[in-house]
């Protein structure tokens, strides 16, 4: 069995902040099984790789002897979280919120271990609260301490919109670890906030209260921005292991390291012992390799793994174009198709400016062939193979 140390190291990994770290040893050195609460609104039907830091972490307390409470949130998500938003956010309908949460248990046991995970929804204690019941909650906390957080208050500044129903939900996401009792509280820095109100409302309602721990929010692929659908660059877990495995493979060495300390398994001693490798001289590509067979067998198999890996070699080490690809069929006025038009409207860039970048770089292939020459015009009729980057193929029909 581990010391209170040793399991503390485990739970500080990759952590933005513990607080209270004092309260979180106090309750490991208790020897009682802890519950740990992580909610997660079902706002889209998929998670993505982002979404599994916190999972992860989770997976760690349940190796740690600790029970998991997973929240489903679908009453807060009819409510619809304001947490970074600059205008109030349209609330999801009962369907749309149920049918999101119909993936959600399928998917999160790829990562936890379902004999120490209870999964909840909010609706079970906050569709049985009443308009009196709501209005006692809402005693206990103040606008001015709402409006510390700092969302709400660039937008009161801002003289933005601030709804009322806005305000209940940190009221809610708090009140839930009241009813579930809950000893810790996982969330992303962004919820930091949400986890406080938590801990505020059990110590009103007489509990102790729970421990707040943040996580971090990954980057994408891009390696700035935060791995998000919306901004694709993200990682679904439920892609397919050739779409996995490559995407994987196309983060830069430097982003590698972070999602080996937040995604992987793997001891940090063994990751430590992987920089050093490739200080003294390793391809970071072989390391990248592991990340990708990790995470990839983690989601589908060791097999899929393994042949995500070959297909990558073959398409991408021996330059074979992929044997699905899609079909993209863009009309022209009978005069062709500038190349940087063509490869905006397929898809294949976000604008015409990445576009002339990628041909710059040399990134942009026809049919295999490098393409030099910025101006090109894709002539009408033509049916092309082509190529940005290592990822993004497309057979294209100018008509």
């Amino acid at each position: 069995m581990l010391s209170t140390a040793e399991a503390m190291d485990i739970i500080r990994r990759g952590a933005d902040e513990i607080l209270l770290e004092e309260a979180l040893i106090k309750k490991l050195e208790s020897g009682k099984p802890l519950k740990i609460k992580a909610g997660f609104d079902p706002t889209a039907p998929d998670l993505h790789l982002g979404h599994t830091v916190l999972i992860n972490k989770l997976r760690q307390f349940q190796d740690l002897g600790h029970e998991v409470l997973f929240l489903i949130g679908d009453f807060t998500a009819m409510i619809g979280d304001p947490t970074g938003k600059s205008a109030t956010r349209p609330p999801l309908s009962r369907d749309e919120v149920l049918e999101n949460a119909k993936t959600y248990e399928h998917q999160v046991f790829k990562i936890l271990d379902p004999e120490k995970t209870t999964v909840l929804f909010n609706s079970s204690w906050m569709g049985e609260m009443s308009a009196a019941d709501m209005i006692q909650l809402s005693a206990r906390h103040t606008v001015a301490r709402m409006l510390e957080r700092d969302d709400f208050s660039k937008r009161y500044k801002g003289g933005q919109s601030i709804s009322i129903h806005e305000f209940l939900y940190p009221l809610v996401q708090g009140y839930d670890s009241v009813a579930m009792k809950a000893d810790v509280e996982l969330g992303g820095t962004d919820q930091k906030f949400n986890l406080l109100v938590g801990r505020q409302l059990q110590a009103a309602y007489g509990q102790e209260p729970q421990v707040a721990l943040t996580m971090p929010i990954l980057e994408g692929l891009d390696g700035a921005q935060k791995m998000s659908k919306s901004l694709h660059n993200y990682i679904g877990i439920t892609d397919k292991p050739d779409d996995m495995f490559g995407k994987l493979m196309s983060i830069s060495d430097e982003l590698m390291w972070r999602y080996f300390e937040l995604l992987s398994f793997l001891p940090m001693s063994a990751i430590n012992k992987m920089k050093a490798e490739v200080d003294t001289g390793l391809n970071p590509r072989d390391v990248k390799v592991r990340l990708c067979m990790e995470i990839v067998e983690r989601f589908h198999s060791r097999q899929a793994a393994v042949s995500a890996n070959e297909s990558f070699v073959a398409r991408f080490r021996k330059g074979v174009i992929p044997d699905e690809i899609p079909e993209v069929l863009l009309s022209s006025d009978g005069n062709g198709l500038p190349i940087a038009n063509l490869l905006k409207e397929a898809k294949l860039v976000s604008s015409t400016s990445e576009a002339m970048r990628m041909i710059k770089q040399g990134a942009v292939r026809i049919n295999g062939e490098r393409v030099e020459d910025r101006g090109l015009i894709c002539v009408t009729g033509s049916s092309e193979i082509y190529q940005v980057g290592k990822l993004r193929f497309a057979r294209i029909t100018v008509d």
